[in-house]
């Protein structure tokens, strides 16, 4: 049995409707709970982890399905990571701008953010996301750096942000402060600085969120 025929024996109708009302419907679900799903990939992820290459074709499939699948597309990209090059982020971008919810989105970041951090020249197609008219391209650009710490480059995530000042998008704004906030905890004087000479173009969420960790506002 493959793994999509194993999902959907594992389906559970009384568990999808709300599970899509949450995700505000933007694709049907299964119904099947987290802790079953990662109980039902894990044989399958574990051979993913002996793969020399992407397949791309199985991603592409599991866009076309029920939400479990994307996310089960997502964790299979998260297992092939290291496989991820440059040459994918065309790819990776179409999964970004179809069937667009916060869920996928803030997992492909980390996904994007990795191939960066590996290849600097990603950063000038990220410097073009935080300007595109797609705001989870930009949501991407702005977070793709979570979790970096030392190894932030502030000076991209300060030209990120900047394009992104004065927007009413409740996700822009919230991912202005989340990046803000997680990298004060490794350089609490950077986001300091970074308050004092942009706060008065920041959103007041922005603004909230990013100064969580920071004294002296």
């Amino acid at each position: 049995m493959n793994i999509f025929e194993l999902f959907r024996r594992n389906a559970d109708p009384v568990l999808a409707a709300p599970m899509a009302a949450y995700m505000k419907h933007i694709c049907p679900f299964l119904g099947i709970p987290k802790p079953r799903r990662a109980e039902l990939s894990k044989p399958f992820l574990k051979e993913a982890k002996t793969h020399t290459s992407v397949d791309w074709a199985f991603v592409e499939e599991c866009w076309r399905g029920e939400r479990e699948f994307q996310y089960l597309a997502l964790e299979y990209l998260r297992t092939v990571a290291k496989l991820l090059t440059i040459n994918d982020i065309p790819r990776l971008r179409q999964l970004a701008v179809t069937k667009s919810w916060w869920d996928t989105i803030d997992i492909l970041d980390r996904i994007v953010g990795g191939i960066a951090l590996m290849d600097p020249a990603v950063n000038d197609i990220l410097l073009a996301w935080s300007k595109d008219d797609n705001f989870w391209l930009r949501r991407i650009a702005i977070d793709h750096q979570l979790l970096r710490k030392e190894k932030t480059d502030t000076v991209l995530l300060e030209k990120i942000i900047v394009n992104n000042l004065g927007q009413k998008e409740f996700f822009i704004n919230k991912a202005i402060g989340w990046s803000l906030r997680e990298y004060s905890k490794t350089n609490p004087e950077w986001v300091r600085a970074f308050l004092a000479k942009y706060k008065d173009k920041m959103a007041n969420l922005s603004v909230r969120e990013a100064g969580k960790y920071v004294a002296n506002l």
